[in-house]
């Protein structure tokens, strides 16, 4: 039989790097061996399940440009393959496991249940349940039974001995039974399953080979090893993948930046920037390659070439991956991702007008070459759209001179510009040249006030082109405005 691996997300929240960097190298590990991808959604939590959070897994997934073999929308032969409609298999197989005298029905009140956690903490011992209904006697059970009590099932955790289990990455891992979560609950009191049981019993209907998941679920391999001996059945192998930190060496969270992957979406980044660099977090095909398409990771990759260490997510290093996928883009392709955040924030029409087309085939032209993400683009060009003011005098002013010197640096600017519609850029930058060598300043000091004169900054893109899709009028216009800016600040 082939390899069959799932990627199982919980419809509670935004899909996020961590969770897809699972699905990526699940996907990738079906794809290498010839396996299947399957994608089960685990949405017994019904007080945490959200609607938009399903339709995130659905939308990422075709963004990314990946497809499951089996799951929603491509039923198979284990479905159904959205944990809600299996809820009387899990019933079935947690009332077997009550029947063979691994499991036992818990009639505890969350209140009682809150209060033996609150003594824990003070008493600062070990926190769990107290194992009360583990062996209650027949009359016990009746009594409870009788007052209506709608119980909860708890798996029974051996109390001595060890449990052990092999992973692919980390090799034989042990665990002390005695250290193992005391007697989970594996079904709610609304028959819902938790994740434990819910995860056993369709790993193992769904014959899944592989388990690729982060490290972080470690600990809840012992429970899952206890079940399927309980149930006879043999576990599908383990590799834990590392855990995707911040710079800071805690685990990736909001507090470092954005993690969820519509965030990096609606700023702006490739799928296949995030694919690529996504797939480099914890796994490398050699010390020198860094740049792998879709297709070629789905025959490149295996799990020989994980690494046991946690990744380190580098925000810069994908904005920097992101940068050479859009200089990788034609022309066409950036600026049909451009036109939506310019519409987005008024300043071309939706659609552009003709006047607007052919300007933006002027500024695709400007920044392809420079952006980094597609987002950047209403700051960088919006002075091509709208008039701006420099807001900061200050930024006018080359380092080392005067304000007397940058009067005089505009009114040469000025000169310069009429004449420079009509002359290339090269013949431009030698009239700039020869007027800084005649002020005695650098050729950079007498473009600085030009550039935040048009602009209202000091970075942008670059000035001549920039002056050129401005056009004499405006140029001017703006020049005047800065030269009037500083009369003022030396008044």
């Amino acid at each position: 039989m082939s390899n069959r691996v799932r990627y199982a997300p919980s419809p509670t929240g935004k899909q996020h790097i961590g969770g897809l960097r699972t699905a990526l190298f699940n996907y990738f590990f079906a794809k290498t061996t010839g396996g299947q991808f399957i994608l089960r959604i685990e949405d017994t939590d019904r007080e945490r399940y959200k609607d938009d959070a399903l339709k995130d897994i659905f939308d990422t997934f075709e963004w990314l440009g990946i497809e499951w073999d089996e799951g929603p929308q491509k039923e198979g032969p284990y479905g159904p393959y959205f944990q809600s409609q299996r809820k009387e298999l899990y019933i079935k197989f947690a009332e077997t496991l009550v029947e063979n005298n691994f499991a036992y029905y818990c009639y505890c009140s969350q209140e009682r249940i809150d209060n033996i956690r609150e003594s824990q903490v003070k008493e600062k011992s070990n926190i769990g349940y107290d194992r009360k209904c583990r062996n209650l006697s027949e009359s016990e059970k009746d009594k409870l039974r009788s007052q209506n009590l709608i119980p909860v099932i708890r798996l029974k955790v051996p109390l001595e001995g060890k449990t052990h289990f092999h992973d692919e990455l980390l090799g034989d891992i042990y665990r002390r039974n005695e250290d193992i979560s005391s007697d989970p609950v594996i079904l709610k009191s609304d028959g819902f399953p938790t994740y434990h049981l819910a995860n056993v019993v369709d790993d193992h209907l769904m014959q899944i080979s592989h388990i690729l998941r982060s490290q972080e679920w470690i600990p809840s391999v012992p429970i899952h090893i206890i079940m399927y001996k309980a149930l006879g059945w043999t576990p599908p192998k383990f590799c834990h993948l590392p855990l995707v930190m911040g710079k800071d060496g805690q685990k990736l969270s909001k507090r470092h930046g954005s993690t969820s992957i519509i965030e990096f979406r609606e700023q702006g980044y490739l799928p296949e920037a995030i694919i690529n660099y996504i797939s480099l977090l914890g796994w490398s095909y050699d010390d020198k390659r860094e740049f792998f398409s879709l297709k070629e990771l789905e025959k490149l990759f295996v799990l020989e070439k994980l690494n046991k260490s946690s990744a380190v997510f580098d925000y810069k290093k994908l904005q920097w991956f992101n940068g050479v996928y859009i200089r990788k883009k034609t022309t066409c392709e950036i600026k049909n991702l451009i036109i939506p955040y310019l519409i987005k924030d008024n300043l071309v029409g939706d659609p552009p007008s003709l006047d607007e087309e052919e300007k933006l085939n002027e500024i695709t032209l400007l920044v392809h070459e420079r952006l980094k993400i597609i987002s950047d683009i209403s700051n960088l060009v919006r002075f091509l759209f709208k008039d701006v003011e420099v807001q900061d005098i200050d930024l006018l002013i080359p380092k080392k001179l005067t304000l007397d010197k940058t009067f005089e640096i505009l009114q040469t600017n000025k000169e310069l510009v009429m004449d420079f519609y009509s002359l290339s850029d090269e013949e431009n930058e030698n009239k700039f040249r020869d007027k800084a060598n005649k002020l005695e300043i650098k050729l950079s000091d007498i473009l600085l006030p030009l550039r935040v004169a048009i602009t209202g900054t000091n970075i942008s893109p670059p000035l001549f082109e920039s002056l050129r899709i401005l056009g004499k009028e405006k140029t001017i216009k703006r020049i005047n405005q800065a030269i009037s800016l500083l009369e003022k600040k030396k008044e």
